[in-house]
């Protein structure tokens, strides 16, 4: 039972972790939206490179999780899974479309 308690606090733990730095991506890439929206792209581009690496260490973690099921289901699924899932995809699309804003805001003039 212990060592059931054990894995269990081991799984919240990573599923947080995706949780955490999903979340952090995500704000990271707002951050450096406002940053382009002001005509400041070395600060816009430090604060993508920054939502980078956590975008990179919650998909570890997804990646992590995903080996160790081996596509046979061994992990119980649960709703702060699909939680962190949902946080994870967001953060990606995010990204993505604060990359193609801040291109855009860098090839227009900037209008006080």
């Amino acid at each position: 039972m212990a060592e059931r308690r054990g894995k269990n606090m081991e799984l919240e733990e990573q599923v947080m972790g995706i949780i955490i730095n999903a979340g952090q991506s995500r704000s990271l890439c707002y951050e450096a939206l406002g940053c382009a929206k002001r005509g400041d792209f070395d600060a816009a581009d430090a604060r993508m490179k920054e939502a980078t690496h956590y975008a990179r260490e919650a998909h570890l973690v997804q990646t992590q999780l995903i080996e160790a099921d081996e596509g046979e289901g061994k992990t119980k699924m649960t709703l702060v899974m699909v939680h962190a899932q949902d946080h994870l995809m967001t953060s990606i699309l995010a990204k993505e479309l604060v990359t193609e804003l801040i291109e855009i805001y860098r090839t227009r003039p900037y209008q006080a």
